[in-house]
């Protein structure tokens, strides 16, 4: 039987007016420390947050939302972010802010193969609902 890794990951929001806490998911860090695992995936629905607050700018939306990978990824290319290690990195994503951008509450799972849980996560969690499901 293959062994389940541990993993904890936050669902990343567009919040268009903090003030009123309405969000639309548009992505998923996962972190799974025995795979030495850190990615994000995202689903950004232009149309759904466009409809929901037509007075965001959604290109700078998408370039903040750019810099999440490559913080997963690590190295100098990402900034001083990026050399942290790995856990830091990670924790720094998912720190809360009262911004546009922001984090849930990070959560926990366990899996067999962190980037089939990422892709699960995003699906359940971000994806449009498609009707009959």
């Amino acid at each position: 039987m293959p062994t389940r890794s541990a993993f904890e990951y936050a669902v990343i929001r567009v919040v268009p007016r903090v003030e009123r806490g309405e969000c639309i998911n548009v992505g998923v860090v996962l972190f799974c420390r025995a795979r030495r695992y850190l990615k994000s995936s995202f689903d950004i629905d232009r149309g759904r947050i466009s409809g929901f607050a037509p007075h965001l700018d959604l290109d700078a939306i998408e370039e903040q939302l750019s810099l999440i990978p490559p913080i997963c990824t690590g190295g100098s290319s990402a900034g001083p972010i990026g050399l942290l290690p790995q856990a830091e990195r990670f924790r720094w994503i998912v720190a809360p802010r009262s911004t546009v951008i922001q984090p849930s509450a990070v959560h926990a799972g366990l899996c067999i193969e962190p980037q089939a849980a990422l892709d699960q996560l995003l699906a359940r969690m971000v994806s449009p609902i498609k009707a009959g499901s």
